[in-house]
């Protein structure tokens, strides 16, 4: 049955900072490792770090760079070069906003995965908050290099639509969620209090929230 508004799943929130990659590699492979095997495509694996952290008996990573199994330019291919419903489960990860074909790709995940998908979108409202606030003048990701950047963010987006549109992909994608979840970083408890009171409800993770989690089950 596809997801209705009363029965999409309460948004929860993790307290947790992703200092470098490989501390979102962990983090997939303890909140949602349950749901990522025996086999798994992961789309952006960059050093393909899920293969030693999760018991698969199949794994194969796709990336433009880094150490991918199939080193492939999301963009220019167009599509993923498997089968429909090839593997168990699919991760994509902080991966669909440096793609102009970010709608085709997301259908593309739905389609290669057989159970369960996972797709992580970063909140670049909260990323570019901080150096817009003090005047640093450039923004990571978003910049403008004297050389064409081998690579960049596409879309900029608030964790609202983040939200928003996961949540649409049950109405498009023979999909249905069954877990939203966002990442704020770690904050003394008094600090973290004071900011609700001043940002209430979406304001608040539209602001602080850094990462927006959707799984999925394929109907």
């Amino acid at each position: 049955m596809k997801p209705t508004p009363s029965t999409t799943p309460m948004l929860s929130v993790e307290r947790i900072a992703f200092r470098q990659r490989a501390d979102r590699s962990r983090y997939i492979a303890s909140r949602f490792g349950e749901w990522l095997a025996p086999s798994l495509l992961d789309v952006g694996c960059d050093r393909a770090l899920l293969r030693e952290l999760l018991p698969l008996e199949r794994y194969t990573g796709v990336d433009v760079g880094g150490a991918p199994d199939l080193r492939l330019d999301l963009e220019r291919a167009g599509g993923l070069p498997f089968e429909d419903r090839q593997f168990a489960a699919c991760v994509c990860s902080d991966v669909l906003e440096h793609l102009d074909n970010l709608h085709a790709m997301f259908a593309e995940l739905a389609r290669v995965t057989d159970r369960y998908l996972l797709v992580s979108l970063p909140n670049n409202w909260a990323n570019a908050r901080r150096p817009i606030e003090r005047g640093r003048g450039r923004l990571a990701h978003y910049g403008l290099p004297l050389d064409p950047p081998p690579d960049r963010h596409k879309w900029f987006f608030g964790f609202d639509e983040a939200r928003d549109f996961l949540v649409a992909q049950c109405e498009r994608q023979p999909l249905r969620l069954l877990a939203l979840v966002a990442n704020d970083k770690p904050r003394h408890p008094l600090v973290r209090g004071a900011r609700r009171l001043r940002y209430p409800g979406m304001r608040y993770l539209n602001r602080y929230a850094h990462t927006l989690w959707a799984l999925y089950e394929r109907d």
